[in-house]
């Protein structure tokens, strides 16, 4: 593939999580978020986008919710639960997207607030239409998702270098 591929990142955030008494890794969604991971999983079917790969959170919350949106999607992409996804920085999160084979278009990451919020700003040099203005008023709630296109290799990845293609909120 050439460096010049366009690429998209698909950040998606967990649905909403319940607060039972157990370890924040362990915490399971909530009625809210069992209801809304699907129907971001159907917002995100109709993007078009056909993700070559998920990176998914080993949280029980980031399991279940990608459990719950893939099977919206019209093809399962090959998922890997990633352990450093979880607390992950924002240089966490740059990191793993630069190691990202090159033979990957499309990337879906489903992770945790605030990382997910500060790649998505980090990433987004660009929008399209209000898309920037509606992830900055909205702090990227549970179940939203965020579509960024950039041109290159995913070594190159670093802040400014992507266009913030869409952005979706399932209570806006």
């Amino acid at each position: 593939m050439s460096v010049e591929t366009p690429r998209r990142i698909v950040l998606l955030r967990h649905a909403k999580a319940d607060w039972p008494e157990v370890a924040d890794h362990e915490r399971p969604l909530a009625e809210r978020g069992r209801a809304d991971a699907p129907v971001a999983g159907r917002r995100l079917a109709e993007t078009g986008i056909a993700v070559d790969l998920a990176l998914c959170s080993t949280a029980a919350r980031t399991r279940e919710t990608w459990k719950l949106a893939v099977h919206e999607l019209p093809h399962r992409p090959r998922t890997v639960y990633e352990d450093r996804l979880y607390d992950a920085t924002l240089g966490d999160l740059l990191a793993l997207l630069t190691e990202t084979s090159d033979e990957v278009n499309d990337l879906l990451l489903i992770g945790h607030n605030p990382g997910m919020h500060a790649l998505a700003d980090a990433l987004s040099a660009r929008a399209e239409g209000d898309a920037l203005g509606r992830l900055t008023a909205s702090a990227f709630p549970t179940s939203a998702f965020a579509v960024i296109g950039f041109t290159g290799s995913w070594k190159t990845v670093e802040p400014d270098v992507g266009t913030l293609l869409e952005y979706w909120a399932p209570h806006d």
